[in-house]
């Protein structure tokens, strides 16, 4: 890579394979998870990565270039270190509470990754590119304090009392 713009594509490419990952690792979780508000924060993020794909599918097209190509090594990292841990807990409260855990540091993951994205298409003036990150880069942000929310609130009391 020597531009900006392969670095972009490169980017792009990368975040298309981590939210593709998520979709198919969040049917475990959820059918992993007893809390109810879990369950339904999590399906609902499920929904909003498809869109997210697809926002990057459309990012991808107008940067005229194909959103396979890499594979995200920090998501597959990320989601084999969720798996290994859930496989070690029994279904309650505590494995709950693991669940919020390995969820946020996805989250925190894509919250860097869309920040860079989108301040390298800023800075490559691809404005309409980098306004559909930023928007992406939001619902991560929301998604992050939902789950310390839930986790703040009940999950993480129940899994202190069992």
């Amino acid at each position: 890579m020597k531009t900006i713009q392969e670095l972009m594509e490169h980017t792009i490419q990368d975040l298309y394979s981590a939210e593709n990952q998520i979709i198919d690792a969040l049917p475990d979780l959820i059918d992993r998870v007893q809390s109810d508000q879990l369950r339904q924060a999590l399906q609902m993020h499920r929904e909003q990565t498809q869109q997210q794909v697809q926002r990057l599918e459309q990012i991808a097209q107008q940067m005229g270039i194909d959103p396979d190509g890499e594979t995200c090594m920090a998501m597959q990292g990320l989601v084999e270190e969720a798996q290994d841990l859930l496989s070690q807990l029994e279904e309650g409260p505590v494995a709950d509470a693991a669940i919020i855990g390995a969820a946020q540091k996805v989250e925190h993951y894509e919250i860097a990754a869309y920040g860079t994205a989108r301040t390298l298409a800023q800075q490559a003036g691809q404005d309409q590119i980098a306004d559909l990150l930023q928007q992406t880069l939001e619902e991560e942000k929301q998604t992050d304090e939902k789950l310390t929310s839930i986790a703040t609130s009940s999950v993480n009391q129940k899994a202190a009392q069992s």
